[in-house]
Order: C-alpha cells, then sequence, then structure tokens
C-alpha cells in the first residue's frame, strides 16, 4: 500500500521539512497534500474539479522529499492520512471532513472566500 513512513532525522530537517509544507501551502488558494494511488485523493481532487476551485496538488509520493514533508504535516496538524487539505492557508483536514463541509453547503463558501472560486456558478 504505502511506503514507510520515515520521519526527518534531526530537528532542523524537521524544521526545514516544516518550513517548506507552510510555503507549499501559502502558494495557492487551496492545497492538497495527496498520493498517487489514493482513491480518497482522487476524490477530493475530482469534486474540487467539478466546483471549478484552482487547487495546487502535492503528491507526496513522487516528490523526493516527500516523506519528510508528509512527517512535517503530520507533526503540523495531527493528520496522518491524505488527502490533507488546506483552504485559505487553513487546515481542513482529509476527505471526509471536504466532503462533509460539501454535503453541509460549507466548501463553496470557504472556496470563495479564499479566492479558489471566482464565480458564483459553483454547486453541485
Amino acid at each position: 500500500m504505502g511506503s514507510f513512513l520515515s520521519s526527518p532525522k534531526s530537528k532542523e530537517e524537521m524544521e526545514a521539512s516544516l518550513n517548506k509544507a507552510k510555503e507549499i501551502v501559502s502558494s495557492a488558494p487551496v492545497i492538497v497534500f495527496s498520493k498517487t494511488y489514493c482513491g480518497y485523493c482522487k476524490r477530493v481532487k475530482d469534486l474540487l474539479e467539478q466546483l471549478g476551485a484552482a487547487y495546487k496538488v502535492f503528491e507526496l509520493d513522487t516528490e523526493s522529499n516527500g516523506d519528510n514533508i508528509h512527517s512535517a504535516i503530520i507533526e503540523w496538524t495531527g493528520l496522518r492520512t491524505v488527502p490533507n487539505v488546506f483552504i485559505g492557508g487553513k487546515h481542513i483536514g482529509g476527505c471526509d471532513t471536504v466532503l462533509k463541509k460539501h454535503r453541509e453547503d460549507q466548501l463553496v463558501p470557504l472556496l470563495h472566500d479564499s479566492g479558489a472560486i471566482v464565480n458564483n456558478s459553483a454547486q453541485l
């Protein structure tokens, strides 16, 4: 299924990985930390596509420092699983949380507020 998640080796490496994760999160209105083989990640990415949201994906299993970034995100958010979604720089959670927010009509307003959706036609 997944690879063994190795932790950064030192405090400095963890700090550098956390800084990189925060840099990634601030680089777009919506960030999805994902793994290419994850069905839950695909569901979230498909939903964001359907809503017309601008988002960036960071595929943890294809990046050379993906394991270290993932370890830093776990420390930062407490969420071990993927996807791990940030909207407007704020941690939202994983697939279940994103889908729940969508069912409760809370996701589209978050996407609008972050600038990820700029028109009013996003519904679904």
